[in-house]
């Protein structure tokens, strides 16, 4: 039988992943490469979510402590889809993904993990991408460390972000 690995889930598996403070102001308060931040903007961010659903899961971020679309001003709000905009553009470069999600989560019975930081989930798909390991196993195959999704991401953001200035 073969193995396959994953130690750095088990912290999430078993539930040890109690942090204080909201994981997102933190986020911004490490380095990038510690947070795993693929691009900064004016009022908002793209960051890798921990626990990813696929290569390439970002997710997009207000730099503002907010909970809900109804408090973002404008600027947080047009930054906050312009990036979304941004993370769809450098998945298909970066992975070539037949489909994407993108959702927002407000509220634990809507599915929200954080609910006091208001984020917008990308997820790369593929077809297939949903098989014996995820539905029997509750398991996801990942062949990318994180470290390398995001050094595969920062260049392309950068990219972007140049183009359009």
């Amino acid at each position: 039988m073969d193995h396959l690995w994953s130690p750095w889930r088990l912290a999430y598996i078993v539930g040890e992943r109690a942090v204080e403070g909201c994981v997102f102001c933190n986020a911004l308060a490490d380095g990038d490469e510690a947070a795993l931040i693929v691009f900064r903007g004016q009022t908002c961010f793209v960051i890798l979510n921990l626990y990813p659903y696929n290569n390439g899961h970002l997710m997009v971020v207000p730099n503002r402590h907010i909970g809900s679309l109804a408090v973002a001003s404008a600027e947080e709000l047009h930054e906050l889809i312009e990036l979304t905009r941004r993370a769809e553009v450098a998945l298909t470069e970066a992975y070539a993904p037949q489909g994407m999600n993108m959702g927002i989560n407000l509220g634990k019975p809507a599915g929200a993990g954080i609910l006091e930081h208001l984020h917008v989930h990308v997820v790369p798909r593929w077809n297939g991408d949903t098989n014996f390991m995820t539905i029997v196993g509750q398991t996801r195959v990942l062949p990318e460390e994180l470290p390398q999704s995001a050094s595969r991401l920062r260049p392309i953001f950068q990219r972007l972000a140049a183009d359009e200035t």
